[in-house]
């Protein structure tokens, strides 16, 4: 099932405040007929109750008019004149408003999704909307992929209300099913990140994938033990990334060394400094040392290849070249007026 990200008013709210509006609008028609019920006649000639009024308020509104209770006094013919018809005109503009607005709602929704399926491609397919889900969705955002270009596979309820009140389409269903994969379009994807909870699933989810792509779109997974690394390699995943040994490592520096955790966290952290980031080298740049440009260069990508400016082959740049370099992430400040 497709969840479209969730829109200001559901249909549940939008019913219920016409629901309310229906019954407010019953209640004061009872009250208008019961403060002039010695106006009104029915057929036992016996005066009217209060629940003659609600009776007589219910069939009017509804257009049912069995006749039984009818305004005889000038003053009742001239109330159902002011307020009576119009509040039958009110009532049935409520509830037929309400039948329209369900079917409204059902078909744009269809029109979406038909649209959706139609325009998918290279989008990034996110299995997984946990914290590493969501870390990986705000690295994302933050690179400028647009959210329409983001599709969450997920199969808690709680996870997909909250990927979905991001404003991302979420998918419900097991990433490890080649149907709930096809449904997202997993052959058009750009990438498919891998963001499962255990290491057990990031291997099914990468079989699945490659069996299902041949191998084209590139697999992302994180594993939580390096033992399952190869494992997931093996099972088609271009990129393995061990949270575990990440996390000890920097553990490890945070002793022998630890303002290189500040710079680790500056670094990965948005908006407080230092970022990384990627771009292509221009026309200008080619033929030059990477240490000569203004900005920190700190590697190349030649080729699909990460090129260290250690090495002999990183001394100059080249045609086609990619710069990984460190820019200035902090936001910028309002200008002076």
């Amino acid at each position: 099932m497709i969840h479209f990200p969730a829109q200001r008013r559901g249909p549940l709210s939008a019913l219920s405040l016409r629901l309310a509006a229906a019954l407010a609008l019953v209640f004061v028609t009872v009250a208008v007929v019961f403060a002039d019920r010695d106006g009104y006649r029915d057929v036992n000639e016996d005066g009217l109750t209060l629940l003659d009024c609600f009776y007589y308020a219910v069939v009017t509104l509804s257009t049912t008019g069995y006749g039984d209770v009818t305004p005889v006094s000038q003053s009742a013919r001239l109330v159902n004149v002011v307020y009576i018809t119009p509040a039958r005109v009110l009532f049935l503009i409520i509830l037929v408003g309400t039948t329209l607005e369900v079917l409204t709602e059902q078909y744009r929704t269809g029109r979406r999704l038909v649209r959706w399926r139609k325009t998918v491609k290279d989008h990034v397919i996110i299995c997984g909307y946990g914290t590493k889900g969501r870390s990986a969705v705000s690295a994302l955002l933050e690179n400028g992929l647009d959210k329409s270009r983001i599709i969450v596979v997920e199969r808690s309820g709680a996870a997909l209300r909250q990927a979905t009140a991001a404003g991302l389409v979420a998918i419900e269903g097991s990433a490890t099913r080649s149907a709930t994969l096809n449904e997202a379009h997993v052959k058009t994807a750009k990438a498919v990140i891998i963001a499962t909870d255990s290491d057990d699933a990031s291997v099914l989810v990468a079989l699945t994938v490659r069996q299902l792509t041949a191998g084209q779109v590139r697999i992302i997974a994180a594993a939580r033990e390096a033992e399952n690394a190869p494992l997931l390699k093996q099972s088609g995943a271009h990129h393995v990334i061990v949270s575990s040994a990440t996390a000890g490592r920097l553990l490890g520096l945070s002793t022998s060394a630890p303002p290189l955790i500040d710079v680790v966290e500056d670094l990965l952290t948005p908006g407080q400094g230092m970022a990384l980031a990627m771009r292509s080298a221009e026309r200008d740049e080619v033929g030059r040392s990477p240490r000569e440009l203004d900005s920190l260069v700190i590697a190349l990508v030649r080729r699909g290849k990460v090129v260290t400016l250690a090495d002999r082959a990183g001394a100059v740049i080249e045609t086609g070249d990619m710069l990984v370099h460190v820019r200035d992430d902090r936001p910028q400040s309002a200008p002076a007026v």
